[in-house]
């Protein structure tokens, strides 16, 4: 019986040999408008959630199912990302929607990271301050997220999600926002503590950032994520250079050039494409995807070009 999407995701997430085309998903899809004229889940107004009746909610969490469904299969997405717009709790009704109508074809997850990202421009001296006078603080205060990402997971995700992207970005183009040693400090460990955690409940982890992570990847991988996802070339991150270093350790997802399908020639798109499948590809344990996501104001026709790349070229024998 061949295997399903998610079977397939799931097999390139152990590392495990696969046959046929190399498994694909993009973290998010936002041209739902152009494609299936429905506004995307994330840019929907749920201010007034909380005033619906349940069976208005039953029809938005149908609603969202349907969307979700029709972009993985019309572009042959192994994976949906479920974004918590409603909460965690009603991310597990989104999925059990999708479960209802599609069973086990495709992987499901949802962003769970604990985890200190780059902080915003309008407090980032202040939260630098705080960290650096305060860095015991810091790190009572990154262990309470920890349990409380654990325990959100546990109650809501356990049994109806595969995995979770930890969606804590932690890099600049130039390199990590934090040094080496701060971050290893106040980020490494309960980055490897909700990693351990969600392993025990069944759960993968994809560890998403942008940037350049090369002064940081040893410590990411040292963490025990499943995969490490985008590996943004923007950011000098070279697949072909990690899949060396770091491939019998770690899955790996992305390296397609974000920047040349937005502004790029479509030669540029394929050779970007093309360079991914060949270096990421080989012994399995690569997903197949952008450096970041199909975002709002990509032309839709860039997408589907490098999807022709995948299609022809992103193929294991047997």
């Amino acid at each position: 019986m061949p295997m399903t999407p998610r079977q397939r995701f799931i097999a390139a997430l152990k590392r495990q040999p696969l046959t046929g085309r190399v498994p694909h998903f993009e973290l998010v899809f936002f041209l739902t408008m152009e494609c299936f004229g429905k506004v995307h889940p994330n840019h929907r107004n749920y201010h007034q959630w909380g005033q619906m009746t349940e069976a208005e909610r039953r029809l938005h969490r149908a609603d969202m199912a349907d969307l979700y469904i029709a972009t993985a299969e019309r572009f042959e997405h192994s994976a949906i990302f479920i974004h918590p717009t409603t909460g965690s709790e009603e991310v597990g009704r989104v999925a059990q929607v999708i479960r209802e109508k599609t069973g086990d074809r495709f992987f499901l997850m949802t962003h769970g990271d604990p985890t200190y990202s780059i902080p915003t421009g309008k407090d980032m001296t202040e939260w630098c301050a705080w960290l650096y006078e305060n860095t015991q603080e810091a790190k009572d205060k990154a262990a309470s997220r920890v349990e409380g990402c654990l325990r959100s997971a546990r109650e809501h995700y356990r049994g109806v999600l595969d995995g979770i992207a930890m969606c804590a970005d932690y890099c600049f183009n130039s390199g990590p926002f934090l040094s080496p040693d701060m971050f290893s400090e106040v980020v490494t460990p309960y980055l490897k503590a909700a990693c351990s955690g969600y392993r025990e409940m069944g759960l993968f982890t994809i560890k998403h950032t942008d940037g350049n992570i090369m002064p940081i990847v040893d410590q990411l991988v040292e963490a025990g994520p499943d995969a490490l996802h985008s590996l943004d070339p923007q950011g000098g991150v070279d697949i072909a250079e990690l899949k060396a270093k770091y491939g019998k350790r770690v899955a790996l997802v992305g390296n397609v050039n974000c920047g040349q399908l937005d502004t790029g020639t479509n030669e540029e798109v394929v050779e970007s494409a093309r360079y991914c499948l060949k270096h990421g590809m080989p012994g399995g344990g690569y997903i197949f995807s952008t450096s970041n996501c199909i975002y709002t104001g990509m032309r839709l026709e860039r997408y589907e070009l490098m999807l022709d790349v995948w299609r022809k070229e992103g193929n294991y024998p047997g």
